[in-house]
C-alpha cells in the first residue's frame, strides 16, 4: 500500500509539470486562434499516441468497458473543466490563473467525505475557508480590477477536483490509460460541437479576450502555430496518463497536496516567455491557499496515523 501511495505522489509531480507545459503554449495561440481548434488539434495529435498506450497497458478491448456512461461522464466534466481554465488564461496573467486553480486540491479534499466516504474532519473546512481567503486577496473585489475571468478558474478548478474523485472510485476496475483515452476522444467531439454551434449561430466576435478565444472562427494555423498546438497533443497524453494514475493509486487526501508543486512552473513560464510578473497579491493569496492545503493534509495525516511527507517533490 504504502509503494502505491509514493508511486502515485510520483505520478502527480510528474504530471502537475508536464500539464504546465501548456499553459504557455495555449497562451500564445490564444490572440489569433479558438480555444475549439487549439482542443481539436491537440485531441487529433494524441489519438493514436493514445491508443498505442492502451493497447500496450490492457488492450483495446479495455475501451469497451462496462462503466463507459461514468468514464464519459468524468470525461465531458474533465472537458469543461480545461476549457474554462484556457478561457481564463487568454485574459489573466499565468500566475493569477493558475494560483485561483489550486483551489482544486481543497474542493478535493473537502468533497472526499460526501462522495468517496473518506473522512473529513472540521480542520478541513476551517482550511478551505482560508483558501477562499486567500481568493479574495487575490481578486481584490471593490477594487476596480476585477477580471470575471477569474472566476473561469475556479470553476476549473472545483470541476477538476470533483472529476479525480471520480477517477479515485473507478479506478478499482479502470486503468489511467482507458481513462485518458476517453477524456482526449470527448475533448475532440466536444471542441467540434462547440465551434459548430458558434458557427450555426452566427458568432465570431466578442470583446472580452476569453469569450473573444471561445468564439472566434477557425483559421488555417502556420506551422509554427500547428506545432505549438501539437506539442499539446503529447503533453497532453502524458499529462491525463499521469494524473488519472497519482488519484488511481492513492488516497485523494495523500496525493492531492502535491498539486501544488505547479506553483513553481506556471508562473516561471508566464515570466521567461510573457515578461508577466506577479503582484504582490497574487503571492499573498497563493500563500494562503497553498498554507490552507497543507495545513489540512498534515492534520489529516496526524488524525490517521500516516507517515508525513514532503509537499514538494523533485521532478527530475
Amino acid at each position: 500500500m504504502q509503494n502505491r501511495i509514493v508511486l502515485g505522489m510520483a505520478s502527480l509531480c510528474l504530471g502537475v509539470l508536464v500539464f504546465s507545459l501548456q499553459d504557455p503554449l495555449i497562451k500564445a495561440v490564444s490572440g489569433t486562434y479558438p480555444v475549439t481548434e487549439v482542443m481539436a488539434i491537440r485531441s487529433i495529435v494524441a489519438l493514436p499516441i493514445l491508443l498505442v498506450l492502451v493497447h500496450a497497458d490492457v488492450g483495446l478491448k479495455a475501451i469497451f468497458s462496462k462503466r463507459f456512461r461514468m468514464l464519459t461522464m468524468r470525461a465531458f466534466i474533465l472537458f469543461t473543466s480545461y476549457t474554462v481554465y484556457y478561457l481564463a488564461i487568454a485574459a489573466l496573467p499565468l500566475a493569477d490563473a493558475v494560483a485561483l486553480y489550486f483551489m482544486a486540491p481543497l474542493f478535493i479534499m473537502a468533497l472526499a467525505g460526501p462522495y468517496l466516504g473518506e473522512r473529513v474532519a472540521w480542520q478541513t473546512l476551517v482550511t478551505v475557508m482560508v483558501g477562499m481567503l486567500g481568493v479574495l486577496v487575490m481578486l481584490r473585489p471593490g477594487a476596480g480590477l476585477f477580471d470575471w475571468a477569474a472566476l473561469l478558474s475556479l470553476a476549473s478548478a472545483m470541476l477538476y477536483g470533483f472529476s479525480q474523485l471520480m477517477a479515485r472510485k473507478i479506478g478499482d476496475t479502470e486503468s489511467s490509460t482507458v481513462m485518458a483515452f476517453y477524456q482526449n476522444g470527448v475533448y475532440l467531439f466536444g471542441a467540434a460541437v462547440v465551434a459548430g454551434l458558434f458557427w450555426l449561430a452566427g458568432i465570431g466576435h466578442a470583446t472580452h479576450p476569453s469569450l473573444e478565444f471561445l468564439v472566434r472562427p477557425w483559421i488555417w494555423p502556420t506551422p509554427i502555430d500547428f506545432l505549438k498546438m501539437a506539442a499539446c497533443g503529447f503533453v497532453a497524453s502524458a499529462g491525463m496518463i499521469l494524473l488519472s494514475q497519482a488519484y488511481r493509486l492513492a488516497p485523494a487526501n495523500s496525493v492531492a497536496t502535491f498539486e501544488y508543486t505547479g506553483i513553481i512552473w506556471t508562473p516561471l513560464w508566464g515570466f521567461l516567455f510573457f515578461a508577466e510578473v506577479p503582484r504582490s497579491t497574487t503571492v499573498i493569496g497563493a500563500a494562503l491557499i497553498i498554507g490552507a492545503g497543507l495545513f489540512a493534509l498534515n492534520a489529516s495525516r496526524r488524525r490517521t496515523g500516516e507517515p508525513a511527507i514532503a509537499a514538494t517533490c523533485d521532478p527530475a
